[in-house]
């Protein structure tokens, strides 16, 4: 970040003048509790758990119109005590962005356009793809001779934004097909 010489001083004098405010017995306290209600007023509060760990803390999420307008961590929650990781304190953003996709998005072989597709080709693109790997380079035997029946040509790469259920449907249908390269993004 750059700041010329006239901000920093600019912005030197800005703090003094509050810090000599501040001992002059004026409380900003009120009046920081006054604007953050404006965010969150007339919005429903729901208590909700973040799955993307096993913390599971608690989410206090602010609905108005049926839109989450605002989440923040629950301080009479005993792990977190209203502390939240960066995923979980970027729930609201995560769930109200422009730039987040609604639809599948599909690149042919060779091409260098996307174009939007709808989920029932992309699922059995899917599930084609994966089936004809499987039954390519299924291994029933190792080198020597054990029986161990997998896939290595299969890999799988979890998200950190699935929460425990679906990681864990996840890892199970894919030990089901008997692939063994499973790793998940959960670290922060």
């Amino acid at each position: 970040m750059y700041i010329s010489r006239r901000g920093f001083i600019k912005l030197t004098g800005m703090g003094l003048a509050s810090l000599g405010l501040s001992g002059l017995g004026f409380n900003l306290r009120p009046v920081r509790a006054y604007a953050a209600g404006l965010k969150i007023e007339g919005s429903k509060e729901i208590l909700s758990i973040c799955g993307f760990c096993s913390c599971g803390c608690n989410i206090i999420m602010s609905v108005r119109d049926g839109r989450m307008v605002s989440s923040e961590g629950d301080p009479d929650y005993p792990v977190s005590e209203g502390t939240l990781c960066s995923k979980g304190a970027a729930f609201l953003s995560m769930h109200n962005n422009e730039h987040r996709l609604q639809r599948p998005k599909y690149r042919a072989p060779g091409s260098d356009k996307w174009e939007e597709k709808d989920w029932d080709f992309v699922l059995e693109r899917i599930a084609r793809r994966v089936k004809d790997n499987r039954d390519q380079d299924f291994l029933l035997k190792n080198g020597v001779g054990q029986q161990v029946n997998r896939v290595e040509t299969i890999f799988q790469l979890g998200s950190s934004q699935m929460d425990n259920e679906e990681c864990a449907v996840s890892h199970q249908m894919l030990r089901g097909l008997g692939v063994v390269y499973i790793d998940h993004q959960a670290r922060v």
